[in-house]
């Protein structure tokens, strides 16, 4: 179920008078139990049941942790709290890369391994749950955390659906309490989450989808198009992903308000980033901070200089891989482990100072917004053989004779993008609600959504770019 599709606004139409006039904790937590797995099996029942059988292991695998004494008994429950969960995301998602590439190998020795080729569905956002039930186990494990002895409460931690196939990648310290609790949403938070939602809905549909037909448009056919074009469509992912996932990330807390919880933001404007590290706090905050607790610090962290490096290299590399099953997305790991290497040592080597004039300040965040246009690149081909492509368009430059057409399009889509970060910069995501006059309010929100449910009736709706991963 999409949330830029009419089923789920009536999905949501059908669920919040029940949810609002349950009299209780745990007839709310049930219900909303029922419907998130619900809504998640509207893809495919079949994924419920793996879904069903992390929540188990890792529910009781909490218990045991925490009601042992024997550390080495605690750390054998750990490793195979890991090892299946993460056996079961690499059997769905990692076999069939895994078993082509050692293929490409075995084929010098006239070997095969098509036997072991598995025809699976990759069940939609199995990455994010994976990863948030992981870090249930671990923080119990690290005495960071006591874990809940009500299964319910737990099954809808796992499965919460605002946030189930795209994240944010939430905490079990963060929502757990709330769980816990009755929910009972305020009148501020039924307020900030129809904001939230109306324009997440605008940035996914009318930028991120618009932007993305361009896109897709080129890169379904790359060999027929030049130079020129090819550039101005990875630019123009840039926006569309962007729109993309952070126009889910505001649907999904917008949508979690309307239910009295509070999830964790997921952007904070990160084209507006100075430098590449500054980027990384910005975008996808949730997994930049699990793969920082959960990665990069038990690696050694920055402890010691030389190791500091290889840390980041080896944090972004399988923070690449967990994007996809491709070895483009490596590359796209591993060339963000570049720039933050380069970036480090730029600052511990007094190159680059941490503060700077505002023209200056306008330039970095201009190159920083180049060098990471330029990584989408291999995002978005996916394939070696696309980016090959690519990399031939241009060594063998071609202008256009739309050059002129390409570059107003861009434009457009940038600066709208940068003009909604400002505003969100200042005001923050919800700042509309700062405005004195509740016409003006309602005025703006009703435009933008009028728009989007034009555009809506109009075209089929785009799956999110993350439900791949």
């Amino acid at each position: 179920m999409l949330f830029n599709s009419f089923i789920f606004f009536v999905f949501l139409a059908l669920i919040l008078p029940v949810f609002y006039v349950l009299p209780n904790k745990k007839s709310k937590n049930l219900f909303l139990l029922f419907v998130s797995y619900f809504f998640y099996g509207y893809w495919d029942w079949r994924f419920c049941l793996l879904l069903m059988l992390s929540t188990i292991i890792d529910y009781y695998v909490g218990l045991k942790i925490h009601a042992s004494n024997d550390e080495k008994k605690q750390k054998r429950l750990l490793i195979f709290s890991v090892f299946t969960n993460l056996g079961i995301l690499a059997t769905f998602k990692y076999l069939n890369f895994f078993v082509d590439s050692f293929q490409h190998v075995l084929n010098n020795f006239n070997k095969n391994l098509d036997f072991l080729h598995l025809n699976l569905i990759l069940p939609v956002g199995i990455s994010f749950y994976t990863f948030q039930t992981l870090t249930y186990t671990n923080d119990i494990y690290r005495k960071k955390l006591i874990p809940t002895s009500n299964f319910v409460d737990f099954a809808l931690f796992v499965s919460f659906f605002p946030q189930l196939v795209a994240g944010p990648i939430e905490r079990a310290k963060s929502l757990l309490p709330q769980l816990s609790k009755k929910l009972k949403p305020t009148y501020l938070q039924i307020e900030q989450g129809v904001v939230l939602i109306v324009i997440g809905l605008f940035r996914k549909v009318m930028i991120g989808d618009t932007a993305g037909r361009y896109v897709d448009h080129i890169f379904d056919d790359l060999p027929l198009y030049k130079s020129t074009e090819i550039v101005f469509a990875i630019v123009l992912f840039s926006i569309q992903i962007y729109a993309d996932f952070s126009g889910y990330s505001h649907i999904a807390r917008g949508t979690s308000k309307l239910l009295g919880v509070e999830l964790n933001k997921n952007f904070e404007q990160p084209y507006l980033s100075r430098n590449i590290t500054e980027f990384w706090r910005r975008w996808h905050i949730s997994l930049s901070s699990f793969l920082k607790d959960y990665l990069y610090i038990p690696l050694g962290g920055n402890r010691k200089k030389n190791q500091t490096y290889i840390n980041l290299m080896i944090t972004m590399l399988l923070g690449g891989l967990w994007h996809g099953a491709s070895w483009n997305f490596v590359f796209w790991g591993g060339m963000h482990g570049f720039y933050l290497v380069v970036h480090k040592m730029l600052i511990q080597k007094k190159i680059i100072q941490l503060k700077f004039s505002r023209f200056l300040a306008i330039i970095s965040t201009i190159f920083t917004f180049i060098l990471v246009t330029f990584t989408w690149l291999f995002f978005r081909s996916q394939t070696l053989a696309s980016t090959k492509i690519i990399f031939s368009k241009f060594w063998y430059w071609e202008n256009s004779e739309y050059a002129i057409e390409f570059i107003k399009i861009g434009v457009t889509y940038l600066l709208v993008t940068f003009f909604m970060d400002l505003i969100e910069a200042k005001f923050g995501h919800t700042g509309i609600l700062k405005l004195k006059s509740r016409v003006t309010i309602i005025g703006v929100l009703s435009a933008l959504l009028l728009v989007t449910l034009v555009y809506m009736f109009q075209a089929n709706p785009a799956p999110f770019v993350y439900f791949q991963f």
